[in-house]
């Protein structure tokens, strides 16, 4: 069974992307550099980082539903645990995106929620 390694990213909605991740750099020393509304995390270790973005609130990134988050999760093989989730019934999303840091699919669970699988090269 496939299973996932761990959270690859942490990603949530705010009405000023850029104000909102000056002010976690600020008070909670989130590694932003100046400007950017994403910084990578230390993990267990440097092939497993953590991502930890704002976006606009107003993005389709985290699909059609209200939540104003979405979790990332780290998975071994993408193509296996998304066959899984469709086997067993989950909204699975057809597309697959792939980048030179990995391969990136996305389902959604029983309660709406969506959520991205990342498979790291």
């Amino acid at each position: 069974m496939e299973r996932v390694l761990g959270i690859g990213g942490i990603f949530f909605k705010a009405r000023d992307p850029q104000a909102l991740a000056a002010w976690y750099r600020e008070h909670l020393g989130i590694p932003l550099e100046a400007g950017q509304t994403y910084a990578t995390l230390k993990s267990a270790g440097p092939a497993e980082p953590t991502i930890w973005a704002t976006f606009p609130a107003n993005t389709t990134y985290f699909g059609a539903g209200s939540a104003p988050f979405m979790l990332n999760y780290r998975v071994r093989n993408l193509d296996a645990l998304l066959a899984q989730l469709r086997a067993a019934g989950a909204p699975v999303e057809d597309r697959i995106e792939e980048y030179e840091y990995g391969r990136f699919g996305w389902a959604t669970d029983p309660e709406g929620n969506r959520f991205e699988l990342w498979e790291p090269r």
